[in-house]
C-alpha cells in the first residue's frame, strides 16, 4: 500500500473520531513515517542505478566525493491546497527549489508546515526532480458561539479566546480556549463550571466553533478563619484584607469570591497589618482555600504567628555621599526611639531620605535600613544607610493588560517617567497604588534589562475587574425610623479614573437626590476636582415648626499639603426655603421664613494619622472647617468648625481595649443680617448622646394662645410651645472605650462606654415681638434663654456585627440638662448595604 494511500486511510479514520483530520503530534508522526518510507522508496533505485556494472571509473570518483543522503531539489509541487497559495507553502519549508537536501531537512520543512496550523496534515515525498508536498487544509473558523452563559456575557468571554472567525481552526487552540474561559469562571467564582469546545461543519471547508457552557453555581466565601491570631480579633483582620465574606445579594460585588492571587495579597496584607502596630517577628505560616462539604462555597483559613510586640530602639542615619552627613539628615525621620515599632514609618523614612539626598544633588542613591532586633529588650534598631546606588535609568514603562483603562490612568500612579532615575522603592509604592484603585483584580510589576545594562524596563501587567455598583441600603433608627437609600456609582468612569455617582435617599423626615462628580488627578496631578448637586427636604415640624427645602450646586478642588494632610477649596451656591411654618410656631422662626439664597466659599483641612481608616486603635485625625458666605446672595456669615479625636490601646496593644477622645467646637459669625434658624448648628442624637437631635441648646417654650378659628374667634387654650432654635457656638467632648466582652469573635459582640459634656448657645436676639394668634393676647414679648448651660452625659454601648450590617444600641442618661432639654434614653441604629 503506497504512502498516500495509508495517510488517506489514516485520516479518514481520525475524522470518524469527531475532530476531523490530525494535527500536532498525531499528525507530525504519521507525516514523518511517510516522508521516511517516500525517502527510502525514491533513494532506492538511484542507488541501484548508481553501484550497478555499467559505472566507470569517473562515476565512482562522483559517488566518493558527494555527501552520503543529499539529492538536489529541482522543483517542489504542491497538492491538496484551496485556501493556501503554493508560494505560501513552500515560504514556510527550510527547504527551497535548487537547494540541495537531506532527509533531515525535508522533515524540518514537514514540521515547519504542520506548525503553521494551515493544515491538518502533511505529507512530503521524492519525485525524481524534487519533492512532493501534499497537505489537508485545516478548516477555517466560520464564527464563534458561546452557549450556556448567563454570568459572563460574550464580550468578556471573546476577550480571552485567542481562536477568532476567518482564521484556521486548531484543535490544540480550542482546548486552550476551553481551559482560559474556565480559569475566568473561576476568577468570578465558579469553581465548578465546565467548558467543552465542540464544532459543527459547513460548507466550503468552514466549521462553527461552540463553547458549551455550564456555569454551575456561584463558589462564594462562606467564612474566613484565622488561627493564632490573640492580638486582634478575627472582625479587625478581616478589615485588613481585600476578601470577604458572602453576604446579602453578594453577586453585585467581587471580593467574597476565592481568587488565589487575591488570598496572595492578603496574606501580605496581613503581614502589613501587624508589622505596622509592632508585630517585628509575625508570620503568616498559610493561608488555605477549602471547599465546604456541600462544595458551593469555600472557607478560607489563615494560621497566624504573631510574636512579640517591639518599639524602636536606636535610629540612626548613615551617610557614604561625600558632603552629606548623616547627623544633619536626622530631622527627616519620622519615628523615634520608644514608639511602637512600624513598618509604615520605616517605608515613610525611606522616602523622605531619598528625597533629601535628591536634594543635595545625589539622584542615584540607595536608603538601605538595616534592623537589628533585641528580643531581650523588645526593641528593633534601625540604621538607615545611604549610598550611592547604581547609574540606572528608566528606558520605558510598558503596561499591558488594561483593556478598559487608560494608560494615562496606571502612569500616573508612578512618580517617575520615562528617563527618569531608577528607584526601587518608587516603583514598589507604584505597584501598591494600583492595587489600591481597585480598578484590578491582579497586578504585576516586574524590572527587566533596557537596551544597555544602565537602562531598566519597567512592565506592568494588570487585569481588570469591575467597578460599578448598585447599591441598596436599608436601616433603622429609633429616631428617624425606617431609612432606605439606593445608590449607583461608577469608580473609574470610561476608564478614565473618574467617580460618579447618583444616589436617593428617603428616611421618615428627609428626601434627598444627590450626584457627585470627581476628577481625581487633573493633568495627571494629585489634585482632585469635582461637583456635588443635591436637592434635600427636610421635615422638621416636630423640632421647629418648619419644612426646609435646599438645592445647591457645589464644586471643589482637593490637593495634599504632605504626606498626611489634605487642603480642600469649594464653592456653594444654593437655594435655602423655610416653608410651611406652623399656625403657632416661634417668631424667631416667622422672620425667617421665605428663600435665601447662599454664595460662600470655604476650605476642610485634614490631617489624618490614623493606624487604620476604618476601625483605628492608635493615632489621631485633625479638622478645620471654614464658610464665608457674602460673595453675592441673601446670606451674610462666617462659619467655623474644629474638631479633634485621638485613640490609643488601654491595659496593652493585645487586649483589644481601645480609649478615644473627641473634641469638637463651632462658632457662627453674621456679617450682616441675622443668620437663619437653617445655618446654626444642632446637637443631638449620634452628635449628643442622652438627648435627641436638637434636643439642647436655645429653645423657645413660651406659652401662646390658641383659638377655636386661628385668631379671631372664641379662646379656646394656651399651649407652651417646644420649638429649637439652634445656636451660634458649641463646643462638645466626647470620651468612649471600646472592649471585647468575652464572646467568641465570630459572635460579632463588643462593648463601649461613654460620657458626652458640651454646650450650645448664643443667638443674635433673645427678644422677639409676639405674632400671629397669639399677639392679641396683651402683645407678649418673648424672650428666649441662650445662655452657655452645661450638659452631660454618660452610658454604655453594645455593638454587634450581624449579617445584616453593624447595629449599635445605646443606653444613655443625662446628668446636667435644663428643664426644656428634650433626653433621649435609649437610642438604636442599623444599616446594611448590599
Amino acid at each position: 500500500m503506497n504512502c498516500e494511500r495509508r495517510a488517506a486511510i489514516a485520516a479518514a479514520a481520525r475524522k470518524a473520531a469527531g475532530w476531523g483530520a490530525a494535527s500536532g503530534r498525531a499528525a507530525r508522526l504519521g507525516a514523518g513515517l511517510c516522508a521516511g518510507l517516500a525517502l527510502a522508496a525514491g533513494a532506492a533505485p538511484a542507488l541501484a542505478q548508481a553501484e550497478g556494472p555499467q559505472a566507470g571509473p569517473a562515476a565512482a570518483a562522483r559517488k566518493a566525493a558527494a555527501e552520503p543522503g543529499v539529492r538536489r531539489v529541482a522543483r517542489i509541487l504542491v497538492e491538496g491546497n484551496r485556501r493556501v497559495s503554493d508560494a505560501t507553502v513552500k515560504a514556510y519549508m527550510t527547504v527551497q527549489e535548487g537547494d540541495s537536501a537531506t532527509d533531515d531537512d525535508v522533515n524540518a520543512s514537514l514540521r515547519r508546515l504542520i506548525d503553521t496550523g494551515l493544515f491538518e496534515d502533511v505529507s512530503i515525498a521524492w519525485l525524481a526532480d524534487g519533492l512532493l508536498v501534499q497537505v489537508v487544509e485545516a478548516p477555517s473558523i466560520n464564527r464563534v458561539v458561546f452557549e450556556g452563559n448567563d454570568a459572563l456575557d460574550d464580550d468578556a468571554l471573546r476577550g480571552v479566546v485567542r481562536s477568532t472567525p476567518r482564521a484556521p481552526f486548531s484543535r490544540a487552540q480550542a482546548d486552550a480556549d476551553a481551559r482560559a474561559i474556565t480559569e475566568i469562571y473561576r476568577r468570578a467564582g465558579r469553581y465548578g463550571a465546565t467548558v467543552a469546545p465542540k464544532i459543527v461543519k459547513r460548507e466550503g471547508n468552514r466549521v462553527d466553533l461552540v463553547f458549551e457552557i455550564d456555569e454551575g453555581a456561584r463558589t462564594g466565601v462562606r467564612a474566613i478563619e484565622f488561627v493564632g491570631n490573640k492580638a486582634f480579633s478575627d472582625r479587625r483582620l478581616k478589615g485588613a484584607i481585600q476578601t470577604s465574606e458572602s453576604g446579602i445579594l453578594g453577586w453585585l460585588f467581587t471580593s467574597d469570591v476565592y481568587d488565589p492571587d487575591r488570598l496572595e495579597f492578603d496574606k501580605e496584607l496581613l503581614r502589613r497589618h501587624y508589622l505596622d502596630r509592632g508585630y517585628a517577628d509575625v508570620a503568616i505560616r498559610s493561608a488555605t482555600a477549602e471547599l465546604t462539604p456541600d462544595r458551593e462555597d469555600f472557607v478560607i483559613t489563615f494560621v497566624i504567628d504573631e510574636g512579640e510586640v517591639y518599639t524602636f530602639g536606636d535610629v540612626t542615619v548613615q551617610s557614604d555621599l561625600p558632603g552629606l552627613d548623616g547627623e544633619s539628615l536626622r530631622d527627616a525621620l519620622t519615628m523615634k526611639p520608644g514608639e511602637t515599632y512600624s513598618a509604615r514609618q520605616v517605608d515613610k523614612t525611606i522616602e523622605a531620605l531619598t528625597y533629601r539626598a535628591g536634594l543635595a544633588g545625589y539622584a542615584f542613591n540607595a536608603v538601605r535600613p538595616v534592623a537589628r532586633k533585641n528580643p531581650e529588650t523588645r526593641t528593633v534598631d534601625v540604621t538607615f544607610r545611604i549610598a550611592e546606588g547604581p547609574r540606572v535609568y528608566v528606558e520605558r514603562l510598558e503596561i499591558e493588560g488594561n483593556t478598559r483603562t487608560i494608560d494615562r490612568v496606571l502612569r500616573r500612579q508612578f512618580r517617575f517617567a520615562e528617563g527618569d532615575a531608577y528607584n526601587a522603592q518608587a516603583i514598589a509604592e507604584g505597584r501598591n497604588n494600583l492595587r489600591k484603585l481597585g480598578y484590578f483584580s491582579k497586578v504585576d510589576v516586574r524590572t527587566e534589562q533596557g537596551s544597555a545594562p544602565d537602562r531598566a524596563v519597567v512592565k506592568v501587567s494588570v487585569e481588570e475587574q469591575l467597578t460599578g455598583s448598585i447599591s441598596f441600603g436599608v436601616g433603622f433608627s429609633s429616631a428617624d425610623g425606617v431609612l432606605g437609600d439606593i445608590s449607583i456609582s461608577e469608580r473609574n468612569f470610561l476608564g478614565r479614573g473618574q467617580r460618579v455617582s447618583a444616589r436617593v435617599n428617603y428616611t421618615g423626615d428627609e428626601q434627598a437626590l444627590t450626584f457627585s462628580f470627581e476628577e481625581p488627578a487633573l493633568l495627571d496631578r494629585d489634585l482632585a476636582v469635582g461637583f456635588n448637586l443635591g436637592y434635600v427636604q427636610v421635615d422638621r415640624t416636630d423640632t421647629s415648626s418648619y419644612q426646609e427645602t435646599n438645592a445647591g450646586f457645589r464644586p471643589y478642588v482637593e490637593f495634599p499639603l504632605s504626606e498626611d494632610e489634605r487642603l480642600r477649596l469649594r464653592y456653594r451656591l444654593s437655594s435655602d426655603e423655610i416653608r410651611d411654618v406652623t399656625t403657632y410656631a416661634s417668631p424667631a422662626i416667622v422672620g425667617d421664613e421665605g428663600t435665601r439664597y447662599t454664595s460662600s466659599i470655604g476650605f476642610d483641612y485634614l490631617w489624618d494619622r490614623r493606624d487604620d481608616p476604618i476601625e483605628p486603635s492608635n493615632g489621631f485625625i485633625y479638622s478645620f472647617k471654614q464658610d464665608f458666605a457674602g460673595l453675592g446672595g441673601d446670606s451674610f456669615y462666617s462659619r467655623s468648625v474644629a474638631r479633634a479625636k485621638g485613640w490609643r490601646p488601654v491595659m496593652g496593644e493585645d487586649s483589644g481595649v481601645v480609649a478615644s477622645l473627641e473634641l469638637e467646637a463651632g462658632a457662627l459669625f453674621s456679617l450682616g443680617d441675622d443668620p437663619r434658624v437653617t445655618d446654626r448648628f444642632f446637637l443631638g442624637g449620634d452628635t449628643f448622646r442622652g438627648f435627641e437631635n436638637g434636643g439642647i441648646g436655645p429653645r423657645d417654650v413660651s406659652r401662646v394662645d390658641i383659638y377655636e378659628d386661628g385668631g379671631t374667634g372664641a379662646f379656646s387654650r394656651t399651649r407652651t410651645r417646644d420649638d429649637a432654635l439652634g445656636g451660634n457656638y458649641y463646643a462638645v467632648m466626647r470620651a468612649e472605650l471600646t472592649f471585647p466582652l468575652g464572646l467568641p469573635d465570630e459572635l460579632g459582640f463588643y462593648g463601649g462606654a461613654f460620657a458626652d459634656m458640651g454646650t450650645l448657645f448664643g443667638l443674635d436676639r433673645t427678644r422677639y415681638a409676639e405674632t400671629g394668634p397669639g399677639a392679641t393676647n396683651a402683645g407678649n414679648t418673648v424672650v428666649i434663654d441662650d445662655g452657655m448651660s452645661l450638659r452631660a452625659s454618660i452610658g454604655v454601648s453594645l455593638f454587634v456585627d450581624s449579617a445584616l450590617g453593624p447595629l449599635r444600641f445605646n443606653f444613655a442618661y443625662p446628668l446636667l440638662a435644663e428643664d426644656y432639654d428634650e433626653k433621649e434614653y435609649f437610642r438604636f441604629t442599623a444599616g446594611t448595604r448590599f
